[in-house]
């Protein structure tokens, strides 16, 4: 087992994590673990061991100068503890890295084994696809689980994805057989400008795990970044006609679809959020450190250990318009990205979001 001195015992804790690569659209999910982690100051208290799960030839090590002297910085996944205070305080542990390029059930397993040693009560693990999403409306994020009892007390959708999938969704199901609570939050990104960043993406996937699980976020220079960005993106597509064109097509198509959702219930329930994250409450407390080992909580075979059974590909199933659009014109150099689970250009995309789940963050 993991042994942490000098962590103390944790309150409510909840782990947050996003992994950089195939399910991180625009850097929005890596991105908005990072503003947790310099909001609330937290401090890196473990890092997986780089040579275990890197080609150091897909994901390159940096050499830096400290005062003179060069260091060099591994690609890894590190955690950090942070304390949220408030009225009722609550612990969050978060994890960045990046994805891993081999041995992902043993990735998994040293996670795990941390989030068991912490007490850690549910896992979030956010991430981002591409879609034909217009990006002057709402950003869509959608909530999925493996566990049909969670997907009915969170309102959230049980995936029914099958195909190709990323870490997120090998991570979602190694908790699931491992019986840790587990929910992945996607926000569709525009595939027609896919450049990091995408603020707005960040700010909605932010919003949405305030609501799940109940904390006040600082939101930070994001809401002013986004409208920045959501200009930017404005004054591109107005210099070319075709884009200008395609993205009328998409809001049509979005607003179209969303037609019956503008019931006063869906209003009501919008109005409900808007209050709760303006009620006093929690607010940024000091970030807990410590040092740590790591240990195997799942193994693979041939180590000897039982491990649970060989998991089916999980992710979740696609949202609504969130298949590419064919000759779709770009508003700028697109940066490699993952795209929809069709896989209709580019590498394999990540298992994208659930179906009708299309509860669409604030902006």
């Amino acid at each position: 087992m993991i042994e942490l001195e000098g962590v103390p015992e944790l309150i409510d804790p909840v782990m947050v994590a996003a992994f950089e690569g195939w399910n991180d659209a625009g850097d929005a999910a890596s991105t908005a673990v990072a503003h947790l982690d310099r909001e609330w100051k937290g401090e890196v208290f473990a890092a997986l061991d780089a040579e275990d799960y890197y080609d150091f030839q897909v994901n390159r090590p940096t050499v830096f100068l400290d005062n003179g002297v060069r260091k060099i910085t591994w690609p890894t996944t590190r955690l950090s503890v942070v304390r949220v205070g408030g009225d009722k305080p609550r612990d969050l542990v978060l994890v960045r890295g990046i994805e891993p390029s081999m041995r992902w059930r043993s990735f998994c397993n040293e996670i795990l084994a941390f989030a068991h040693e912490l007490g850690v009560e549910m896992v979030v693990i956010l991430g981002a696809l591409l879609g034909d999403t217009p990006h002057t409306r709402p950003v869509p994020v959608s909530g999925v689980t493996s566990d049909p009892d969670l997907a009915r007390t969170m309102d959230l959708e049980e995936t029914r994805y099958e195909g190709p999938t990323g870490i997120v969704g090998i991570l979602q199901e190694a908790c699931t057989h491992a019986g840790v609570p587990a929910v992945s939050l996607w926000a569709a990104v525009p595939h027609y400008v896919s450049q990091p960043p995408n603020p707005k993406a960040t700010l909605a996937l932010l919003n949405r795990l305030e609501d799940l699980i109940g904390l006040r976020i600082p939101l930070g220079e994001l809401p002013e970044d986004a409208r920045a960005w959501q200009l930017g993106v404005d004054q591109l597509a107005a210099e070319d006609s075709e884009v200008a064109e395609y993205v009328q097509t998409l809001e049509e198509a979005r607003d179209t679809a969303e037609l019956p959702e503008a019931s006063g219930e869906a209003i009501a329930r919008e109005f409900e959020r808007y209050l709760r994250r303006r009620e006093p409450g929690s607010g940024p407390g000091p970030g807990l450190a410590t040092e740590g080992g790591d240990t195997a909580f799942l193994r693979d075979p041939g180590s000897g250990r039982t491990r649970p059974p060989k998991p089916e590909q999980p992710g979740p199933e696609a949202v609504p318009g969130a298949e590419a659009a064919p000759e779709a014109p770009e508003a700028g150099p697109a940066k490699e990205a993952p795209r929809d689970a069709d896989g209709d250009d580019g590498p394999e995309g990540p298992e994208p979001p659930g179906e009708g789940a299309g509860d669409d963050a604030e902006e």
